[in-house]
């Protein structure tokens, strides 16, 4: 009989779906990370939300472990990385808590609008301060969103209710997606500048961190209100606070911080702060959406090997996953590889099929091709979630078949659509491995490495010379090298797998090297 351990608080409903399915349950919450990893060798599932922290230690104890489940949105307190090596599924429950969530923005946007909270505490203190706590409107206000994806639409739809003014920034909103949900589709700096109130619904990735950093924040409007119920990190804590004390920030509502549990944080104690300890999902409904989802995903895979909302497992049934993992994993690798090479919203992605891949059921690969696509801005994104996002966005997602394919016996090709032009990528599995064979309609034969180097340049001799100079100087070690050209002296492609990843000074030196066009790192 499979186990199963849950390690958060859950909904009843969770257990007794794990039971009535013939699956062991332990309760035990509140384990601390060296107990934890005492337990955890005896399970074949583990349940958390956010305090518990399965991280490579954890996992590396779990000999039997083959599930994480995520009861929520959120997966940064999970290794996926570490999972991922262990042959440990991870899956979350992407929309569940989307409307509590939601709501909680706009209750906090009240709370720190009208000062409730401190007003609250006066009152109750027999002081009957009604001169002290002069308010603002939100009716009429702009409210700034950053962040339109499920649970932003859904605040920008309360937003347009009380009458408020909605604009918003994501790379990903499309004008036509903009239009559906009420919003202005703005740059960033335009929102700063203009809104009286910023929301932010983003998850926290690499380019999202500190998105309100010191620099942003001085850009804001005097006396905005800034709410965060997202993610902890996504602001510059100590910079907020010296906005509150200037005057320049008028107020703040944070349902997340940079460390959690924060028992001690920078803002605790700043003027007109409104604070609560996570609740964003914390409602009967929602827990319960999320207990009832998680344990019935769990329950499928243990018993039936079935994959649901799993980021880093394709949604595929046990009969087609022999023929469909290595195009699986080709589709999610070439996708990852366009979505870090796009740089503007993207308004389309086409996913093309050449030979015998074709033949095949091709759900699974454009839903994996188009996470991949989709993750470097949405790091929760999963193959089951990531469709249902790309239309909610107003990305079209098109998909063509080709039995014949003219050179290979399979091609994936993924062309993204941006608001500045296309961008295509080609890939092929060649012994039973993934390799990009083309890229900007240069022919090239490379395999996929954790991390990369992509270089475009005009084929000019040093070039090679001066790159591997640079490298090693850094203490760089290139694993493998792979080159493509037009023709001879004129545009030129370099994919360089390297063993340690490149810092933004190395890539800046990369840059500025005679004749290159365009240098970034990647990571797959």
């Amino acid at each position: 009989m499979p186990r199963v351990l849950i390690a958060d608080s859950l909904s009843p409903a969770a257990v007794d779906i794990f039971r009535q399915r013939g699956i062991d349950v332990d309760i035990k919450t509140g384990l601390s990370k060296e107990e934890l990893i005492a337990v955890i060798g005896d399970y074949d599932g583990l349940v958390v939300r956010s305090d518990t922290k399965p991280n490579k230690d954890v996992i590396a104890a779990a000999k039997k472990l083959k599930v994480i489940g995520r009861a929520g949105i959120g997966v940064d307190n999970i290794d996926i990385p570490a999972a991922t090596a262990a042959g440990v599924v991870v899956m979350n429950t992407p929309f569940g808590n989307s409307i509590t969530t939601a709501e909680h923005a706009i209750a906090m946007m009240f709370a720190v609008a009208r000062q409730i909270p401190a007003a609250d505490a006066s009152t109750q203190a027999g002081k009957w301060e009604k001169n002290r706590f002069m308010g603002v409107e939100l009716y009429a206000k702009t409210l700034g969103l950053i962040g339109a994806g499920n649970i932003g639409s859904i605040v920008a739809d309360r937003a347009n209710g009380l009458k408020m003014k909605v604009i918003a920034y994501d790379p990903f909103l499309s004008e036509e997606r903009a239009v559906e949900i009420g919003v202005e589709k703005v740059e960033l700096d335009d929102l700063l500048a203009r809104a009286d109130i910023i929301t932010l619904h983003t998850p926290l990735t690499d380019k999202t961190r500190n998105i309100l950093s010191a620099e942003n924040l001085a850009k804001t409007k005097k006396g905005v209100l800034i709410v965060n119920c997202a993610r902890g990190g996504l602001v510059d804590e100590a910079a907020l606070r010296a906005g509150l004390e200037s005057g320049h920030i008028g107020g703040a509502a944070f349902d997340v911080f940079s460390q959690e549990p924060a028992r001690e944080n920078v803002l605790f104690g700043a003027p007109n702060l409104v604070a609560t300890p996570h609740l964003g999902a914390s409602t009967n409904e929602a827990q319960e959406n999320v207990a009832l989802q998680v344990a019935e995903q769990i329950s499928d895979y243990l018993l039936t090997g079935a994959v649901t909302n799993a980021l880093n497992s394709p949604s595929v049934t046990a009969e087609e996953a022999p023929r469909l993992k290595p195009f699986v994993a080709l589709a999610e690798k070439l996708g990852a590889f366009a979505g870090q090479m796009v740089d503007f919203g993207i308004k389309a992605v086409d996913i093309a099929f050449e030979g015998e891949v074709a033949k095949l059921n091709t759900k699974p690969l454009s839903a994996a091709a188009l996470a991949g696509v989709l993750r470097p801005m949405l790091a929760e994104i999963n193959m089951v979630s990531a469709p249902a996002v790309a239309k909610e966005r107003g990305i079209t997602v098109s998909e063509s078949r080709q039995e014949n394919s003219p050179i290979y016996e399979s091609l994936v090709r993924i062309t993204v659509t941006t608001e500045k032009g296309k961008r295509s990528f080609a890939g092929s599995v060649l012994a039973g491995a993934p390799r990009i064979i083309e890229v900007k309609g240069m022919d090239l034969d490379a395999p996929f490495a954790p991390r990369m180097l992509y270089i475009n340049n005009l084929d000019k001799p040093g070039f090679i010379g001066a790159l591997g100079a640079l490298l090693g100087d850094a203490g760089v070690n290139i694993a493998t090298f792979n080159l493509g050209r037009v023709d001879a002296g004129e545009d030129a492609i370099a994919l360089v797998g390297v063993d340690e990843a490149p810092n933004e000074a190395l890539l800046e030196k990369i840059q500025a090297l005679p004749h290159v066009k365009e240098a970034r790192a990647l990571q797959f």
